[in-house]
């Protein structure tokens, strides 16, 4: 069947109904004529916008990700608390979606998260951070962020009880014992994890000039 002469939806339109899709059936359920039926209009529709299937995925992975808001701070030495606000707002925006999760981890392209990374880089500058850090930094948290949500928002909801789930408290005592002993939600897990990440890239790097400048020392 041809496609249409001129457009019927537009691309953000389809990419909106596929998430609605995706959200409420699961992405099984997903596919260009059950995306056409919700939108109204047949298949050959979508093609004015798209090349196939992948390519509306991608476009779901990139609005999904894009989604997080970039927090506003001033620079100085309360920057992680910035990268801790940036990633939990990503943290939020990919939970909305759940189903969509295995997507991200396909289609999700890393210059989506790489562009924006030049005016972190910036606030780092500002902040007094060595620029010898920065890419540390940054893929660091790209890695630890993505694999962190996305491997939460392929499991269920859980509470401070259940982080682990199906603990036995009489073959696994320890771990049940610390899981009663908890106060942090998964969000505040998720939270410390970056700042000890971030704390961490700059305490070893503290660490490390004063290993060279004691070595230098008793050299001489």
């Amino acid at each position: 069947m041809a496609r249409p002469s001129k457009p019927l939806i537009s691309r953000a339109s389809a990419v909106a109904a596929s998430i609605e899709i995706i959200d409420s059936e699961g992405l099984d359920a997903f596919s260009l004529p059950r995306l056409a039926k919700h939108l109204g209009v047949r298949a050959p529709s979508l093609y004015h916008h798209f090349s196939d299937k992948s390519e509306i995925l991608a476009a779901v992975a990139r609005q999904i990700a894009g989604a997080g808001t970039i927090p506003r701070r001033k620079p100085g030495p309360d920057w992680p608390e910035y990268f801790v606000t940036l990633s939990t707002n990503l943290r939020r925006s990919i939970l909305k979606h759940r189903n969509a999760a295995p997507i991200l981890l396909q289609y999700l392209p890393r210059d989506l998260l790489s562009r924006p990374y030049e005016d972190t880089a910036r606030f780092l500058e500002a902040s007094g951070v060595p620029v010898h850090l920065h890419v540390q930094i940054l893929d660091g948290m790209e890695r630890l962020t993505l694999g962190a949500v996305l491997t939460e928002a392929m499991r269920k909801p859980s509470t401070k009880n259940t982080i682990f789930p199906n603990v036995d408290p009489e073959t696994q005592p320890l771990l049940a014992r610390a899981l009663a002993e908890n106060e942090m939600t998964s969000r505040q897990l998720f939270e410390e994890m970056i700042r000890s990440f971030l704390h961490g890239v700059v305490r070893n790097d503290d660490v490390e000039i004063e290993d060279a400048h004691d070595m230098s020392v008793s050299a001489r």
